[in-house]
């Protein structure tokens, strides 16, 4: 609610009402005794009754304003009848204009926006009508006076009481005074002074317009309510002044033959001209003080983001290059006071070296120009680009480059952010040198181990043929105790031969692939050759050893040696490192999109933190080897090259203690 004095609503409306009651009767008894008028009746301060009551006491407002402008009227001259008239169009117009202004809500309304302006002239110029329509047909019904200037008269009237009063009652823009102490000053004394002087002079009507540019001016200069009051003491000395038979509008019907009516439309109508130029012009400076302050909040904001972003190097320049901000990050990364660079170009960053070597890079002309015209071209893409600090050193620095246009879509400068990626670039450098040094080292390795691996095979192989020969007898009986020995050389000499057929193979892969001769193969006899060559050491373990295969073929193309491989170096895994007394399970699986084999055991398990590492040559678990159970590291790196060349793949599930489940999809046969 509209708090214009620190009292309860009933008082101000009360005090309202009465002011509406003296001003009526006094516009009304002014009037000239021969006219037909009712001079300019405050019907806008009447709406400020009805604006400031609660809206359940509207009712009651508006019956005591009908009330007022019928006693007003009849007491100040007119005939009853023409009294009721005005009075019922009075009680139309000002029901009408609260409801247009308040939108029938119990809230004081807001005349800060434009849409606020438009619904006040709307509101206005409607009660206007309402005025001027029921007094014509006043006039008709009465006989009092000429409808079409009654008409005339009262709603140019009512419209400038309308446009004048009814801002008081507004919640109005809240910004301040801008003007000085003496020019404040000087304005009142103008108002108070200039109005007198200016209706001294009666023979020149256009005279008085002049007042205009100074209501203009405080509009512009003073506070939203101070403007209005400067205006309303305006028009109250031109209302006395005019009474009083003073000033052009006093002087116009007898200086050019009109009806003395005609003064107050005239005093109407400036009246009605000075609020339509004040009330639009305190909302624009409103607008104008509010954008101002929204606009230094998202300045302080940004220049706070801007500020503390010390990590990050932001430079801002006008349309011609030249550098308007220079953020601390952007000192503290190029070495240079933002002084010493504002106004200055950014090509004072970059060295020529850095600008041509970037111009090769993409494809430009080796100037400035052309390598800021690609990177803003390209878009608001990191690039990495050289600056030069103030004491000459070259830094890189990954950098994005944007336009920043008006809102008309103009460039007026441009942005550009970036961060110092020199340590890292010299990291990532030197990592791909590391890199590359160590393919090289793995490449030797690997060439030296297939070597040596070819050279061991044939040596390994003979050893293993005479032991066989010594194993059967044919160089001779054994003793028990040579026997034994020989038992063991053989042992080690077949783990030697496996570990170079392994180790053979894994250098194949790397080379060239397996080379693979895929034929149609039934699956099932694969799983049952694979799990028939380790169930001795199955038996020898301890362990049960169940397969479970389907009854009807399940046809696959592939290498059935390499599968088989793969499968006993799965099955193999299982059974070594499961304890004794626990249980291995492989089972095949034929489904729409392959085959499942899965290789389920109670053994020791793998710890999780490993499982990722399961498929790298050379790599045993840390259980396998707390417990020593031999192995080379390389039958699951194998399989998992086998199945992956065979189009399928191969995933674990384990728990440490519990066991071990791989699962080898193969694709179906196409």
């Amino acid at each position: 609610m509209l708090r214009w004095w620190s009292t309860s609503w009933q008082v101000r409306v009360s005090a309202l009402l009465a002011v509406t009651a003296l001003a009526g009767f006094t516009a009304v008894s002014a009037a000239p005794d021969d006219g037909k008028v009712i001079g300019i009746w405050p019907v806008g301060a009447a709406v400020g009754a009805l604006l400031l009551a609660p809206r359940r006491w509207v009712p009651a407002m508006l019956a005591a304003v009908v009330v007022l402008a019928l006693l007003t009227v009849g007491l100040g001259g007119r005939p009853w009848a023409v009294a009721a008239g005005y009075a019922v169009t009075i009680g139309v117009e000002v029901a009408l204009v609260w409801w247009l202004l308040a939108r029938g809500r119990e809230r004081t309304w807001v005349l800060q926006r434009d849409a606020d302006l438009r619904r006040w002239f709307v509101a206005c110029v409607i009660g206007g009508a309402v005025a001027a329509v029921g007094s014509a047909a006043t006039s008709l019904v009465t006989g009092f006076g000429h409808a079409a200037f009654i008409a005339l008269a009262l709603g140019t009237a009512h419209l400038g009481s309308l446009l004048v009063l009814t801002p008081l009652w507004a919640t109005l823009p809240a910004h301040h005074s801008i003007a000085g102490r003496g020019e404040y000053a000087l304005q009142w004394l103008l108002i108070t002074v200039a109005a007198p002087l200016v209706f001294v002079a009666e023979d020149t009507p256009p005279l008085v317009y002049l007042l205009i540019p100074l209501l203009a001016w405080s509009a512009l200069r003073i506070s939203a309510r101070e403007a209005i009051a400067q205006m309303l003491l305006l028009l109250s000395l031109a209302i006395v002044l005019t009474t009083a038979d003073r000033g052009p509008f006093a002087a116009a019907p007898e200086l050019y033959g009109l009806d003395r009516d005609v003064r107050g439309v005239l005093l109407a109508s400036f009246a009605a001209v000075c609020a339509l130029i004040v009330v639009p012009l305190i909302l624009r400076v409103g607008e104008s003080v509010e954008m101002a302050k929204e606009a230094r909040a998202e300045r302080d904001t940004l220049d706070r983001i801007v500020g503390s972003a010390t990590g990050v190097a932001i430079i801002v320049t006008d349309e011609r290059s030249r550098i308007s901000l220079f953020n601390p990050g952007a000192e503290r990364m190029l070495g240079y006071r933002a002084e010493e660079v504002l106004g200055r170009s950014t090509e004072m960053l970059h060295s020529r070296a850095a600008v041509e070597a970037k111009a090769a890079e993409l494809g430009v002309a080796p100037d400035f120009r052309s390598v800021a015209a690609e990177l803003l071209r390209r878009g608001a893409v990191a690039v990495e680009m050289s600056f030069t600090r103030a004491d000459g050193v070259d830094r890189t620095h990954s950098m994005t480059l944007s336009r920043v246009t008006d809102d008309q879509g103009r460039v007026v400068g441009y942005v550009s952010t970036s961060e110092d990626v020199t340590d890292r670039v010299e990291t990532e450098e030197a990592l791909r040198e590391a890199l590359q040094r160590m393919q090289e080292v793995d490449t030797v390795k690997d060439a030296f181990v297939s070597s040596v691996s070819h050279e061991l095979r044939t040596p390994i192989t003979s050893i293993h043929g005479y032991l066989e020969m010594l194993q059967d007898g044919t160089l001779g009986e054994l003793s028990p105790p040579q026997r034994s020995a020989v038992e063991k050389v053989a042992s080690n000499a077949r783990r030697l031969l496996g570990l170079i057929d392994d180790l053979l193979t894994l250098s194949r892969l790397q080379e060239d692939g397996l080379n693979l001769a895929p034929r149609l193969v039934d699956l099932r006899k694969v799983v049952d050759d694979a799990c028939a060559v380790v169930q001795p050491a199955a038996e020898t373990g301890g362990l049960r050893l169940q397969v479970r295969v389907p009854d009807e073929p399940v046809p696959f193309l592939g290498d059935r040696d390499m599968l088989e491989r793969a499968l006993v170096n799965l099955v193999g895994n299982a059974v070594k490192f499961t304890p004794a007394g626990g249980e291995v399970e492989v089972s095949l699986s034929p489904r729409d999109e392959g085959s499942l084999v899965v290789v389920r055991d109670t053994g020791i398990g793998i710890p999780l933190s490993e499982q990722e590492h399961l498929f790298t040559r050379f790599f045993r678990s840390s259980l396998a080897q707390r417990q020593a159970i031999p192995g080379s590291g390389l039958g699951l790196s194998i399989a998992h090259a086998v199945v992956h060349q065979h189009g399928g793949s191969v995933r674990v599930e384990s728990t440490e203690g519990v066991g071990t489940t791989f699962y080898v999809d193969l694709p179906a046969l196409v």
